[in-house]
């Protein structure tokens, strides 16, 4: 083998395993910093009360993809749960943050300082669930899940239904 054989079979496996070391940036759908706020009105352009015929009218609601109900065009990692037809809650995934910066992974207690007035919602014993925090405003509400050390789960919506889903343990599934 030739010394430039051996220098060009060296670089490509340096960079080979440069690009297999883990460390790696976001992915490219993903910015890094790239989060979506619900807040208590909804989601862009979603608001609670909304209805599931005028959603769908819109092209907002979609139930034309695999999941265990309708989702929300443009909003993936938010679920909708309706009742009697109205837009009640959202339960909210990953990027999605309250305006205040609480999302899934946020320590609890970064949501009791930013909530101070939330109330504590224990889970049943012997369950599986976690406990929350139900931080109100008006007839709105967030119900942080979590697991005693982080946030695992943000609901958003009426507070009315956000205290039901948690004492009776209804998942968006």
């Amino acid at each position: 083998m030739k010394l430039r054989q051996f220098a060009f079979i060296a670089t490509l496996l340096v960079a080979a395993s440069a690009a297999g070391s883990g460390v790696q940036g976001p992915p490219a759908t993903t910015p890094a910093g790239n989060t979506e706020v619900i807040d208590l009105n909804g989601v862009g352009g979603v608001e609670f009360g909304d209805s599931e015929e005028e959603l769908t009218r819109r092209g907002i609601l979609r139930s034309d993809v695999e999941a265990c109900g309708p989702m929300l065009a443009g909003h993936e990692a938010v679920s909708p749960i309706f009742i009697d037809d109205r837009l009640v809650l959202l339960w909210a995934d990953d990027p999605m943050s309250t305006p205040e910066g609480i999302s899934a992974g946020t320590p609890i207690a970064e949501v009791w300082a930013r909530y101070p007035s939330a109330v504590r919602l224990r889970a049943p014993a012997g369950t599986y669930r976690l406990d929350g925090v139900l931080a109100r405003s008006g007839d709105r509400a967030y119900l942080f899940l979590h697991d005693g050390r982080v946030v695992r789960q943000t609901i958003a919506g009426y507070a009315d239904w956000a205290r039901r889903l948690f004492d009776e343990g209804y998942g968006p599934c």
